[in-house]
């Protein structure tokens, strides 16, 4: 039953792909301001997750120190395999940092096995563990499927190749997810995997989305974007409180 939550988890992961294709109908303008919107949530949702989800749960099952030396592991290690495969979340005209289509869809097929590996250790804990990193995982998603769906459109892919590539990218998750299942009867391969999940997720917030957040020069949207980054780290403590962890 476990397996088949975390193969469940890690499609729905996958269908976050077609949100591209939102594009389609609200057009270059709106598509900026929802964007913006979903960044400044994911943001907030990520930082929360960590701090509140991620990291109190390691600290019951590791030592502190251990924690906190993975926290830090997870977060060097998103540093390097983004420097590696330039995988930067494209919201803007600097779409063309990236080299290649190919090279983002392969780093980011890469980015979401690893994300496959977290949920698959989340559900091994317990199923609400799981549900929450999946809902985690799914909130920083968001915005980077509609920043890359725009890159590939952006780099001359047609739309409906861009959306097949984005979306077969995605569920590499799921191959994540079945390897995670297989190596999870390590216990110590399940916790170790979420302060790393952690420190990854603390590393695209700062790194990633705030400095987006703060390409916003006017004060009524900086002011929205804030309200929402709060909005994100609540939207996360109320979800705990309701699954009663």
């Amino acid at each position: 039953m476990t397996l088949l939550f975390i193969l469940l988890a890690t499609f729905i992961n996958g269908l976050v792909a077609f949100t591209g294709a939102t594009f389609l109908f609200f057009g270059p303008k709106k598509y900026g301001k929802i964007l913006f919107l979903l960044v400044a949530f994911s943001t907030g949702a990520l930082l929360g997750g960590a701090f509140f989800h991620l990291i109190p749960e390691s600290l019951e099952a590791i030592d502190s120190n251990l924690t906190f030396i993975l926290v830090l592991i997870g977060f060097s290690a998103f540093f390097l395999m983004e420097k590696y495969f330039h995988w930067r979340h494209c919201h803007d005209d600097e779409c063309n940092i990236h080299p290649a289509s190919y090279l983002l869809l392969f780093g980011d097929g890469i980015h979401n096995f690893i994300d496959g590996l977290v949920i698959a250790a989340s559900f091994m804990v317990d199923f609400r563990f799981g549900v929450i990193t999946t809902i985690l995982i799914i909130a920083h998603e968001l915005p980077q499927e509609l920043g890359d769906f725009g890159v590939l459109v952006h780099l001359g892919m047609k739309v409906k190749k861009a959306l097949i590539y984005n979306f077969l990218s995605q569920l590499t998750a799921v191959a994540g997810g079945i390897v995670g299942y297989i190596l999870s009867g390590n216990t110590e391969f399940s916790t170790a995997m979420l302060p790393i999940a952690a420190g990854g997720f603390i590393y695209i917030a700062a790194s990633d989305l705030i400095p987006e957040l703060h390409k916003e020069r006017q004060l009524k949207r900086s002011i929205a974007n804030y309200s929402i980054f709060l909005v994100g780290i609540c939207f996360i403590v109320i979800l705990k409180i309701l699954l009663g962890e």
